[in-house]
């Protein structure tokens, strides 16, 4: 039975140099990397040397704690770097693009008539699994577990993000192939969350063998985790996965097609960003023929959204599960007064101490300053204010940082994820890294508990 989820708590960040519904012209891919950071809790274990060619679709690295999950090159062409840092710690694996866009075969077919385990050996050897995280932890799931539920997220409510019914649309048939391969993975309900604000598109309308549900409210509305705790939230033992509905085009071309197709459309987003709009190109893709004579300088590239996405240079990189490439302007200025926050209109703040709240639609134009030192962790009510979890927030990352599991446990360590507290870090008037107190507690717990 559907479930219409209305969210109160939390709020959204309007911000300049959203993507005009638009898809700029085709830029070339000359690299790509995949790193094993985008991947938490992973030990990687590499297949490739320097100067080996490779296909699409052919195994990189994989995961030493679980030699299923492999790692694939998203593009056809000869790995040309292999990173290591501290420790000989692999860091990225470089692959330069042959231009000829040739592709390791896989079985395809209707995922109807295959079974389970055709479907995941598939996934797994394709390299696709990666796709899948899992609640708790917030790490790749293990293909052994057998899931309570999948969780399908088609709605981003992150400042700038994409409008996923647009990058979805006319792409009904490819959808429903994933969806019906996905379906076979658990024997749970597999949900299918839309946002319940806007008319969604008829791939997520007329989608079968899921559940849907209409979520609505602003930010942090679209996390995954917010919707699963107001559904059907994890309990301690019980193991769910979660995957973004534009993750679920990729599985269907690969039982279509028979192949690892890591081609996506990203938004190309921020008020540096001279024309903001969607582009098509493939994980893990080097930026600058994207960025080039296309951005303003002084500018800040993030690889995701402005709240949780990951700083990277103008030759940077896309991150293994980012539809979004960000730029804003990097700050750094002194202001006379700034400490003031009702000193002009342009200043965004949550409280009613700046004058925006006169303006509710006004876009703001943010640099990336954080506005003040960490100091004195105290609890102020703030993060209650846009945490919309039946879950004490402050109380919870207090004993993350002391590291006290059974506190963890009891006051809900299983249900959240980082991106979870990106809105609390952003209205943290003791400017602490949450996110990352929330990541390592999250490794702790499982590396003792699991």
């Amino acid at each position: 039975m559907s479930k219409d989820v209305k969210i109160r708590k939390g709020t959204n960040i309007k911000l300049k140099g959203v993507a005009e519904k638009l898809y700029a012209n085709p830029v070339q891919v000359s690299d790509v990397v995949l790193r094993p950071d985008d991947f938490p809790n992973l030990i990687p274990k590499l297949c490739v040397k320097l100067g080996d060619k490779v296909k699409a679709g052919s195994p990189l690295f994989y995961d030493k704690g679980n030699e299923q999950i492999l790692f694939t090159s998203p593009i056809s062409g000869e790995v040309v770097e292999i990173n290591r840092g501290d420790k000989r710690r692999l860091l990225e694996v470089k692959v330069k693009a042959d231009g000829a866009n040739q592709f390791e075969t896989f079985k395809q077919g209707d995922p109807n008539s295959l079974s389970k385990e055709e479907i995941l050996a598939t996934i797994l050897k394709s390299g696709v699994w990666p796709f899948f995280r899992q609640r708790p932890y917030d790490v790749i799931a293990n293909p052994s577990d057998s899931p309570k539920a999948i969780y399908i997220t088609a709605m981003d409510t992150a400042p700038l993000a994409p409008d996923y019914d647009f990058v979805m649309h006319g792409q009904d048939e490819l959808f429903q192939i994933g969806l019906d391969a996905i379906a076979k993975l658990t024997d749970g309900k597999v949900h299918l969350n839309v946002n319940g604000n806007d008319n969604p598109d008829d791939a997520y309308k007329k989608a079968k063998n899921v559940q849907i549900n209409k979520i609505s409210g602003p930010h942090p509305a679209g996390n995954v985790g917010v919707q699963i705790h107001h559904i059907d939230p994890v309990n301690k033992g019980e193991v769910v996965w979660t995957l973004k509905s534009l993750d679920v085009l990729t599985i269907g071309k690969l039982f279509k097609e028979g192949k690892f197709d890591a081609s996506r459309v990203i938004s190309f987003v921020g008020s540096k960003v001279n024309a903001p709009k969607y582009v098509r190109t493939i994980l893990g893709a080097n930026i600058s023929g994207i960025v080039t004579g296309n951005v303003e300088d002084g500018g800040r590239y993030i690889s995701g959204n402005p709240l949780s996405g990951k700083q990277i240079p103008e030759n940077g990189y896309l991150g293994f599960y980012d539809y979004q490439l960000t730029v804003l302007p990097e700050g750094g200025n002194t202001q006379f007064f700034g400490w003031l926050p009702f000193t002009g209109l342009n200043k965004f703040s949550l409280s009613r101490t700046a004058l925006s709240f006169l303006t509710p639609n006004k876009t703001y134009d943010l640099n990336t300053n954080v506005n003040g030192e960490e100091r004195a962790y105290v609890v102020t009510g703030e993060y209650e204010k846009v945490f919309p979890m039946d879950i004490y927030p402050v109380q919870l990352v207090k004993s993350m940082m002391i590291e006290d599991i059974d506190k963890m446990e009891a006051l809900g360590v299983y249900e959240v994820a980082p991106e979870d507290f990106a809105l609390c870090e952003f209205a943290c008037t003791s400017k602490i890294e949450v996110q990352r107190v929330v990541r390592e507690a999250l490794d702790l717990v499982r590396k003792e508990c699991s």
